[in-house]
């Protein structure tokens, strides 16, 4: 469910070209001291990843078998990778590396004594190559457990040039600029947003990137871990900032109703499509794969975007997603494992899934050469630039009950605001009662 935004999308539709050649020199370590030092093993990794994403990921696993000599094997559990593990831990089955898409998903494989802390070799590779809060999300009570290795940059909107070009506006630096800008773009005859409301969880990234850049991280960390009510008034101010745009029918495509009947794939159609009807769209940096595949747009020339504009006085937000590689204590082969794990945490590593196409790598080490056109890059530098004030994706951190389930919570609260979003306070207090009776207290 939560991974069709970051990861299951993106496996459709890659985000950008193929590249033929390494950037990075030196080539692939060798995890674990010496060619070939693991032959005769095999390396068994779980992941939601499918079609092309899977493929890309085995170039990965390939270029560790070729260093040493380990086989591997990819097993694509779909979106509920809880259950899947859980199920092959208990049937003595399980895999040696999982490759979990959520915090919460982590945060639950730790307390239940599933994982293997990072080895020395892994732990002093986050230090040198990643900001210090990738380390925060892949650590359970101060314990290094989980490896950041492919993220989503989800603070980019998404436009067509021609459509900002024939209004006479440039892509804006504040959220007042964006919604002013968007009432111009109104003016000459296309709706400024396509907003995807029939999927709930594109309303909580609207949300969540307004509510960071106007609270600050601080109370984007508190608010996460419920230690804030959703009753605060900083939730509501934000609330009342996102309902300026969903109140405004000029501003979106086919008004509330047409959001509210817009899915994500949709949401791009009505910008990149054969028949565009708004200028611009608010989503990750797997929008572009879906312009470039399914609408043939050529990225960096018909669609481009702008970073998230900053709200309210305060700094630009960074949202992410990603995926972090574990190690499970019951797997046949979890010494190996985590050797794979020592050679993800290496820029070479990285560098083969980003000429590939279809990746970001919270790895700062990584050669912003090694991405595959100059709109990949700069996604890549925006998001390893935010260093440490970068936050993980909220409803994400979230109990699934509260910020991951379709026609509940979070998703269902927010589509009934973009419904009707004359009652900030309201929808405050009810995302408060869903939210404590999800996280139990």
């Amino acid at each position: 469910m939560m991974r069709r935004r970051t990861t299951l999308l993106t496996g459709c539709t890659a985000l950008v070209l193929a590249l033929g050649t390494t950037a990075c020199g030196g080539g692939p370590v060798a995890a674990g001291g010496g060619d070939k030092a693991l032959s005769g093993r095999t390396v068994t990794v779980a992941g939601v990843w499918s079609g092309s994403e899977q493929e890309n990921f085995q170039k990965v696993l390939d270029a560790f078998t070729e260093k040493t000599g380990a086989k591997t094997q990819f097993v694509s559990t779909g979106d509920n990778v809880s259950t899947v593990v859980g199920s092959k831990i208990e049937g003595g089955n399980a895999p040696d590396v999982v490759m979990v898409p959520q915090v919460g998903v982590l945060q639950q494989f730790a307390k239940e004594g599933w994982l293997k802390p990072l080895s020395k070799t892994a732990q002093t590779s986050v230090g040198a190559n990643y900001a210090d809060v990738w380390k925060d999300y892949g650590s359970v009570d101060g314990t290094l457990y989980g490896l950041y290795f492919k993220a989503a940059h989800k603070s980019t909107v998404w436009y067509s040039p021609e459509a900002l070009t024939q209004a006479g506006v440039e892509p804006p630096k504040t959220y007042e600029e964006m919604l002013k800008a968007g009432q111009t773009v109104s003016d000459s005859g296309l709706a400024a947003f396509s907003v995807a409301g029939q999927d709930g969880w594109t309303l909580t990234d609207w949300f969540e990137n307004i509510y960071l850049s106007q609270a600050g991280p601080e109370k984007y960390d508190a608010l996460a871990a419920h230690e804030l009510k959703w009753t605060d008034a900083s939730v509501v101010e934000a609330l009342t900032t996102l309902g300026e745009l969903f109140k405004d029918k000029q501003l979106i495509a086919g008004g509330q109703k047409g959001a509210l009947n817009t899915d994500f794939p949709g949401s791009v159609e009505k910008v990149f499509g054969p028949e565009p009807e708004a200028g611009m769209v608010y989503e990750g940096d797997f929008v572009a794969g879906v312009a470039k595949d399914q609408f043939g747009r050529t990225i960096g020339e018909d669609a481009n975007f702008f970073p998230f504009p900053a709200v309210g006085g305060g700094d630009a937000p960074v949202v992410s997603g990603g995926d972090a590689a574990v190690v499970l204590k019951d797997g046949k082969n979890a010494e190996a494992g985590m050797q794979l794990l020592e050679y993800l945490a290496t820029p070479e590593a990285a560098a083969v899934w980003a000429e590939a196409g279809g990746f970001l790598s919270p790895n700062k080490k990584v050669d912003l050469a090694s991405y595959g056109d100059d709109v990949t890059r700069a996604t890549a530098e925006s998001l390893v630039g935010a260093g440490d004030s970068v936050r993980f994706d909220m409803s994400d951190q979230a109990p699934a009950a509260f910020g991951g389930t379709k026609g509940a919570g979070e998703w269902k609260i927010l589509q009934d605001f973009l419904r009707d979003p004359s009652d900030p306070k309201g929808t405050a207090a009810e995302l408060e009662a869903a939210a404590a009776k999800a996280y139990g207290n």
